[in-house]
């Protein structure tokens, strides 16, 4: 039987609101059960620094004109998320084997081979004395892959394990809504590679052009459960316009950014017409991009699954549909991607394959990550 390994998970998103922090216990294979999930509010003075640099950094360049900003900076995130791992491990009665350190996205860049995210791997081992799996995107960009999405075979872990207890059935396909929007196709274990595969792409944004309207327009962070976009009227000339400018250039086979998108488009409307248009506008993204994988049965987890109207929309925009909340079938679905870099670690640490052909485009199937031990 293969060891089980209790891991910890670290995973800050493109929204820059905190940290999330799972423990697990899983092989890094079939085997997986969740033990602790926690978040930490990254305070206005650090997302204040943090939008500053990533709005600054618009190409590789970028990164060596702004270096000491961006290493202050990253000083600064490995610190907080040192805090909260021991901050966790003081109230967690569990004995850590090692972390998955996902550090704060600022720059991503296939083309050249380059995700830049914030996060010392060697001072956060030195820091909590454990050992530490960072930098797990490099490896896949070097073997040709778009180094996103990397949740996909964590996303079959669960999959399964909620087809084994609701006995859901099988093609069940994940949509994760954080910054960007990502989905997978799922397979049963039996049938995994030498019948089936996994399939994912990223489709479009999630919630980062709304997050993005309503900190720019309001004094909010983000549309709460849609109801700004709820009480305002789609532009439907500037949303007919926007899409056709988008989809002429778009390529799924591509991972995406943040930066891929911009609000420009909305210019001029009001904040409730403005967060309606552009909720609309993602959502019908999304929905086409569902279109790429067969089965109606979907789950949805991150962040956007709590805006109602959003999901409304992708339901509009997507007949015949079943589209629920993973949280119904005992999953919390703020933590997904702090779970998953726990269980990335793992597999990293056994030296087992994290990207796929099938999800991240990269030539064959791969390991990644560099593992820590400053202590």
């Amino acid at each position: 039987m293969d060891k089980i390994y209790t891991s910890m998970g670290l995973m800050s998103g493109t929204s820059l609101d905190g940290v999330d922090v799972s423990i697990i216990k899983s092989d890094g294979k079939r085997e997986y059960s969740s033990i602790l999930d926690r978040f930490f509010e990254y305070d206005r003075k650090l997302v204040k620094k943090a939008l500053k640099i990533r709005d600054k950094i618009s190409n590789f360049e970028g990164l060596i004109t702004h270096l000491d900003e961006i290493k202050a900076l990253e000083k600064d995130i490995t610190l907080f998320h040192a805090k909260a791992v021991n901050e966790t491990l003081n109230t967690s009665k569990s004995d850590i084997d090692l972390i998955g350190f996902h550090g704060q996205t600022i720059f991503h860049d296939p083309k050249k081979k380059i995700s830049k995210q914030l996060g010392d791997g060697k001072l956060l081992s030195q820091l909590i004395k454990k050992k530490v799996v960072y930098n797990f995107r490099q490896n896949d960009l070097d073997n040709g892959g778009q180094g996103a999405p990397f949740t996909p075979i964590f996303h079959n872990a669960l999959a399964n394990k909620i087809y084994k207890k609701f006995d859901l059935r099988f093609p069940i396909n994940i949509l994760n809504i954080g910054g960007i929007a990502n989905i997978t196709s799922t397979v049963n274990w039996k049938d995994l590679w030498h019948k089936k595969k996994i399939y994912a792409y990223d489709i479009g944004p999630g919630n980062c052009l709304i997050d993005e309207w309503i900190r720019n327009n309001s004094k909010k962070k983000y549309d709460k459960e849609g109801l700004i976009a709820k009480s305002g009227k789609v532009d439907q000339l500037i949303l007919n316009q926007a899409i056709e400018n988008f989809t002429g250039n778009f390529d799924y086979e591509k991972s995406l950014d943040v930066k891929d998108f911009d609000i420009f488009f909305a210019k001029g409307l009001s904040l409730e017409n403005g967060a309606a248009t552009i909720t609309e506008f993602t959502g019908k993204l999304i929905a086409e991009g569902m279109n790429l994988v067969s089965g109606n049965q979907w789950l949805v987890c991150g962040g956007g699954r709590k805006n109602k109207y959003l999901l409304e929309s992708i339901k509009n925009n997507f007949s015949k549909i079943k589209l629920d909340l993973i949280d119904e079938y005992e999953i919390d679905g703020d933590f997904i991607e702090s779970q998953a870099f726990a269980f990335l670690a793992i597999r990293s640490l056994k030296g087992m394959d994290i990207s796929f052909p099938s999800t991240t485009r990269c030539k064959e199937s791969i390991s990644g990550g560099i593992i820590s031990e400053n202590f």
